[in-house]
């Protein structure tokens, strides 16, 4: 079922060795293409264009697009108790995880009477996309808005596709997080169009062209598809964005001590998200290799979704990556930059020291990548195709500006005088050195 890259010959360097390894084709540009008329639809049509592009994508066509608030108290009351319960942990978890994020004013004496204060500002709204095709993320509720609501950002909305077992509204589970999370402005809306909604803003709701049904946004964060990561990247001049995530990514790192029924366990667990899910193993053991193959080829038979499971495991995203040693090990995933790296060693702590590119590691046999989906304080929103090289997850950064402010009173401005002319004087702006000198004529 899994590919078999070897590379305890010999492993190629820089961009060969990037390219060498299995990966998913994601054409961004292309999609962008596909559906920048959607974008355009929604941002002059509005309301009416969101109910056409549901009715083509999402097979209903929503009569409320904004949910009421009746909906969401009925979905939280009807809520299953234990589900509540794991959600309010979830919540509690994350929320102490980014309260950890926030970075601190800071005020730094450059000269005696001279001060530049470091601030960070909250943005004023955001827009979370909530995904909810093959499966219902409440969990991506909890990651976006809790991470928006430690920032600061004062008005939050969220945004996720019609079902058509649900009459065309959001899932209840969706409705239900948003209820607990406080978030009463909730959007029956989904795709690239929910993106253009967020971006330009939507007018028209219940056909009354008149009536605004949403005001653009700051900052668009979340998940989704590759029409969702194509939406994103053409309105990044009119909003900001977190990352173009795609199909969602595991690498392992393992040594013939791991735990075969642990590392197959955590493979299949990614692969069920998608058929274009990645699963990668990198190991020097060969013995490993084939154990989690044979455990691999038994359970994706047995999981729930065994069809969707088998398909992402054997396709060419996915598969098994033989190295010479850890050392090659660590050179082969810093080129791959998973959006998931689980470390299942003996030295786990020390190799995770080693790792530049990942968008999070989960270190040992007890933290696997689930707990990090849904429990462990840390935020699931990664960046994935290997933008784990120059981008993080999804964290209170995403909502904060880093404003600098600066005082200088009259003394410290008047020892700057005259290193500021010469500047200005270099640069050929006379009227630089007058507006600061005219104050001491």
């Amino acid at each position: 079922m899994l590919s078999i890259t070897d590379f305890r010959s010999g492993m190629p360097t820089g961009i060969a060795l990037r390219d060498a390894l299995p990966r998913a084709s994601m054409n961004v540009e292309d999609a962008a293409e596909k559906i920048r008329p959607v974008l355009e639809d929604v941002k002059l049509r509005g309301a009416q264009a969101l109910r056409d592009w549901a009715e083509r994508f999402d097979g209903v066509r929503p009569k409320c697009l904004r949910v009421e608030a009746a909906e969401l108290s009925k979905a939280l009351e009807q809520l299953d108790p234990q589900v509540r319960e794991a959600m309010e942990i979830a919540i509690a978890h994350n929320q102490a995880g980014h309260r950890a994020q926030l970075p601190n004013e800071q005020v730094t004496q450059i000269v005696p009477g001279g001060t530049v204060t470091q601030r960070w500002i909250p943005v004023e709204r955001v827009g979370l996309y909530v995904p909810g095709g093959l499966a219902v993320y409440p969990s991506s509720v909890i990651m976006n808005v809790v991470a928006a609501s430690v920032a600061g950002v004062e008005q939050i909305a969220v945004a996720s596709p019609p079902q058509a077992r649900f009459g065309g509204r959001v899932h209840p589970t969706i409705l239900a997080a948003c209820q607990l999370l406080g978030v009463s402005e909730v959007y029956a809306v989904g795709g690239a169009q929910a993106i253009a909604m967020f971006a330009y803003g939507a007018k028209g709701q219940a056909g009354l062209d008149s009536d605004t049904l949403c005001q653009p946004v700051d900052v668009i964060t979340g998940p989704g598809n590759i029409f969702v990561a194509a939406a994103k990247r053409l309105v990044r001049s009119v909003c900001g964005i977190d990352a173009e995530a795609g199909p969602t990514e595991i690498a392992i790192i393992a040594d013939s001590g791991a735990n075969p029924a642990l590392v197959a366990a955590d493979m299949i667990s990614q692969a069920e998200h998608d058929p274009n899910a990645a699963s990668l193993l990198f190991t020097d053991s060969e013995e490993l290799a084939g154990a989690v193959e044979a455990r691999i080829v038994t359970e994706a038979k047995a999981t729930k979704h065994s069809a969707r499971v088998r398909e992402a495991l054997s396709g060419k995203q996915s598969g098994i990556v033989l190295v010479k040693d850890m050392e090659d090990a660590v050179k082969a995933v810093n080129a791959y930059a998973p959006e998931h790296l689980e470390i299942q060693t003996e030295n786990a702590h020390e190799l995770a020291q080693k790792i530049r590119n990942a968008g999070a590691i989960f270190i040992g046999s007890y933290t696997p990548v689930p707990l990090g989906d849904y429990l462990a304080g840390s935020n699931h929103v990664l960046p994935t195709g290997g933008t784990a090289r120059y981008v993080g997850g999804l964290s209170v950064m995403a909502y904060l500006k880093p404003v600098q402010q600066v005082e200088y009173a009259r003394t410290a401005l008047k020892k700057m005088a005259h290193p500021l002319t010469a500047f200005a004087d270099a640069e050929d702006l006379p009227a630089h050195q007058e507006a600061v000198n005219c104050r001491f004529s």
